[in-house]
């Protein structure tokens, strides 16, 4: 693990931690920024295919148990930075279309998914 990947690792978890503390009300994210659903939606556009060529990228020629490791941390982690900016919504945008972070979910994993099951060529040395 690089310190680049270990910077990304300590975004996501922090991420994470401020998304499950506006869930449980502890920290009011509501309505500190009104980022519309075309927005959002572009944002788990660019993560999912961004990180998904990091992840093909960062993992070429590792073996499978290390890049498995890497799958947890480039797949499961970009969704918490689209937890945050969806708990950031108005909150009477968030009761009105409720299944929309599961939506962004799909996006970001079809868009994640696309580099990561193609085959590219080895890149010659």
């Amino acid at each position: 693990m690089t310190r680049g990947d270990a910077v990304l690792l300590g975004l996501f978890l922090a991420c994470w931690a401020l998304s499950l503390l506006s869930f449980t009300r502890i920290v009011w994210l509501a309505g500190s920024l009104p980022l519309t659903l075309y927005g959002y939606y572009s944002v788990a556009v660019m993560l999912g295919w961004g990180f998904g060529i990091l992840y093909v990228r960062r993992t070429w020629g590792l073996p499978t148990p290390i890049r498995r490791r890497f799958l947890l941390i480039y797949y499961l982690g970009p969704p918490a930075i689209l937890g945050v900016l969806r708990s950031m919504a108005p909150y009477s945008d968030q009761s009105a279309a409720p299944f929309v972070p599961l939506y962004a979910f799909g996006v970001f994993s079809v868009l994640f998914l696309v580099p990561v099951t193609m085959k590219f060529p080895r890149p010659m040395r």
